[in-house]
């Protein structure tokens, strides 16, 4: 099966009649209003990067790295969780430029043998539950970027923790870092490549992403933020010894404000790739991205400004068209949101899941209204003014 690029679907949204955007407040006015958000929250930290005509314009740190109250830096390494696979799907459209992958072309013909007869290791993952599923053979990278596998969010999630396709692969939106990983699996054996070293090579190091790894290093010790669960206890810094692009990445705010201004200016793609990246590809049909099997919403209940890009997710708002992507775990609170128009990015880093009900309020507050979908994000969380 091929899934057709989603091309028209900018075309087809309702056609919004884009507000003059608002002028981004002062370094200060951002300041005052994070901090503010943070004692509404008690979050104990968040770092704050912004984006505009495509350069960063402000970058800031506030609150503590770790329990012992050291203080939380622009250069302090945090965890990107979900952000990685932004960052991942952006390394696959450099690929994808290259003629090394197509999109469309299903995995399978990047693969010496059936994917279920992978020997059984730890780096295959459980494609070996796929042997009765004839149905992996149509799954390709476009699927898998957009979350359209068929498969749950992780095969460890299934009651009885063998992975399985819910639905025909293309058919509709459903979240699965076992789709990315699984990507990256054919990557690995298919085209040979070192995913960790080659997103070094390629991404971190041209954008002096000096602080940014897709697995543990030693040298972020010394300034290294731990976090803080919905609960107010504190955890310490997770220190992934495995790269996996659904969510191993470590990263700073400085070196994400870079990796932001590098997206919403194409840098290191091609005109085609870039518009890839963020472009609608699939619509989203459910009430909210979580659970992710949920039963998809009647046609006429859907939201027609919402759709899957490459690793983000597209959406159609005041200000036109924009992408976003969150992370997320126990102690760590993630997002990132793009309006195209004036080429603006608010990105948000905390070590502390409690700031995750100031984000609606201090994105709006940089960028004014966007249409981030946040309740499809985070369903029925109380989010603070």
């Amino acid at each position: 099966m091929r899934l057709i690029p989603f091309a028209g679907l900018l075309a087809a949204l309702p056609l919004l009649t884009a507000l003059a955007q608002p002028a981004i407040p002062s370094g200060s006015a951002i300041d005052a209003e994070a901090r503010r958000l943070m004692a509404a929250t008690q979050a104990r930290g968040m770092a704050v990067a912004v984006v505009n005509g495509g350069q960063v314009v402000h970058l800031a740190a506030y609150g503590s790295r770790n329990a012992a109250g050291e203080p939380l830096r622009t250069d302090t390494v945090m965890y990107g969780a979900s952000l990685t696979k932004a960052v991942f799907g952006y390394f696959v459209m450099q690929l994808v430029d290259e003629g090394k992958l197509d999109l469309d072309r299903p995995l399978a013909a990047y693969l010496k043998q059936p994917l279920p007869d992978y020997p059984n290791d730890p780096k295959s993952g459980p494609w070996r539950h796929l042997a009765d599923e004839p149905r992996w053979r149509q799954l390709t990278a476009r699927m898998l970027l957009t979350h359209s596998s068929g498969f749950a969010n992780f095969a460890f999630l299934e009651p009885d923790r063998r992975l399985r396709m819910h639905f025909d692969p293309g058919t509709r939106y459903a979240y699965s870092g076992e789709g990315l990983i699984l990507l990256q699996f054919v990557l690995e054996r298919g085209l040979r490549l070192d995913v960790g070293a080659e997103m070094q090579r390629r991404v971190f190091a041209p954008l002096d992403m000096d602080r940014t790894g897709m697995m543990w290093r030693d040298d972020f010790r010394p300034n290294l933020a731990d976090g803080w669960t919905l609960e107010g206890q504190a955890r310490p810094h997770d220190e992934r010894s495995k790269v996996r692009v659904a969510g191993s990445m470590d990263t700073t705010i400085a070196d994400m404000a870079t990796m932001a201004a590098a997206y919403i200016n194409g840098l290191g793609l091609s005109p085609a790739g870039a518009a890839a990246l963020t472009s609608p590809h699939l619509p989203i049909t459910t009430a909210t991205q979580f659970p992710t099997l949920q039963p998809e919403l009647p046609p006429q209940q859907r939201r027609p400004d919402l759709a899957a890009g490459l690793g983000v997710i597209a959406f159609n708002g005041p200000q036109g068209a924009g992408y976003y992507k969150g992370g997320h775990d126990d102690i760590t609170g993630n997002t990132w949101v793009c309006v195209k128009a004036g080429k603006r990015c608010v990105v948000i880093l905390a070590n502390d899941v409690r700031a995750e009900a100031a984000f609606p309020r201090l994105v709006e507050f940089i960028l004014g209204e966007t249409g981030v979908p946040w309740r499809w994000e985070y369903g029925e969380m109380a989010f603070v003014r």
